[in-house]
């Protein structure tokens, strides 16, 4: 089932993230390693990589993925991009045939209401919304015609740590998404699913499809990592805790993942993978969340 369709089926979607792989790692040992997950999640995204100016080959990562019977989705930014890159790019993955495109209007995602922040997020929105109306209407951005129209099941990243105090901002930035055609939005890490039923409550006059972005983690040194080089507080102490203080470290990440994924299934639309390398041992993570 493609990806749009189990969003308007309203289905429990599920899916996740890899990275396009770099150095002696080949995208079809990548697509070897997700073999056991085939036809366990609704679609796979491929992110967009830039390592001290070696650039992954995204769309042909996504193009295997497709060849081998996965649902992909080609994930950018539109920071680094002029919109004669962005059109080029997309371009590209439509002649791939991926349809399935995940945008992030700045940074990482919307974040609070700061007008710095502010005009990150109205800038590279801006100019997603122009590149993505000139291809829907087969034009390019120079005004000469395309070989055809063409356009995508879109997501959209947006920030989910507010609870119940969603700022203007980020209600209007959310609504901004949505007309310009957002089938979903990409929520940041969850952990607290209080809160997140919080937030939920809050933007569920937008009617759009939230999946909510769950890390896999395997043990307390990963979680420390992330905080100290990503996001400071992004997993909570309590998080590290049962995972520096179980007997069985696998078994503890198992259970993290599990909780979560059945508590998120009574708030939204579906959850979003983020495996931080381990792909390989996503079916255990599967296997006790019930997830098909």
């Amino acid at each position: 089932m493609k990806l749009n369709e189990a969003l308007g089926k309203r289905k429990f979607v599920v899916t996740s993230e890899v990275q396009t792989p770099l150095g002696d790692d080949s995208p079809e040992q990548l697509v070897d390693r997700l073999r056991r997950i085939r036809g366990r999640v609704d679609g796979v995204s491929v992110s967009d990589v830039d390592l001290e100016g070696v650039v992954g080959d995204s769309i042909h990562t996504c193009e295997l993925l497709q060849r081998n019977r996965f649902n992909a989705i080609y994930q950018t930014t539109t920071r680094d991009k002029n919109r004669i890159q962005l059109q080029k790019d997309l371009a590209l993955a439509h002649q791939s045939g991926i349809e399935n495109l995940l945008v992030f209007t700045e940074d990482y995602r919307i974040t609070g209401d700061s007008i710095q922040e502010q005009m990150f997020f109205h800038v590279d929105a801006g100019k997603l919304s122009s590149v993505l109306q000139h291809i829907r209407e087969g034009r390019a951005i120079d005004g000469e015609k395309l070989p055809e129209p063409f356009d995508f099941t879109l997501g959209s990243g947006i920030e989910s740590l507010w609870g119940k105090k969603v700022p203007k901002q980020g209600m209007e930035g959310m609504e901004t998404l949505k007309l310009m055609g957002a089938g979903y939005f990409l929520t940041t890490p969850i952990f607290d699913l209080e809160q997140f039923d919080k937030f939920m409550r809050q933007i569920k006059t937008l009617d759009v499809p939230v999946i909510a972005e769950v890390l896999l983690l395997r043990n307390a040194a990963m979680a420390r990592f992330i905080n100290r080089h990503f996001k400071p507080g992004l997993v909570p102490e309590w998080v590290i805790q049962k995972l520096d203080n179980a007997p069985d470290k696998h078994k503890a990440s198992i259970e993290l993942f599990g909780d979560l994924a059945r508590g998120l299934k009574e708030i939204c639309s579906g959850l979003h993978i983020i495996t931080l390398g381990g792909e390989d041992k996503l079916q255990p993570y599967l296997d006790a969340a019930n997830l098909r």
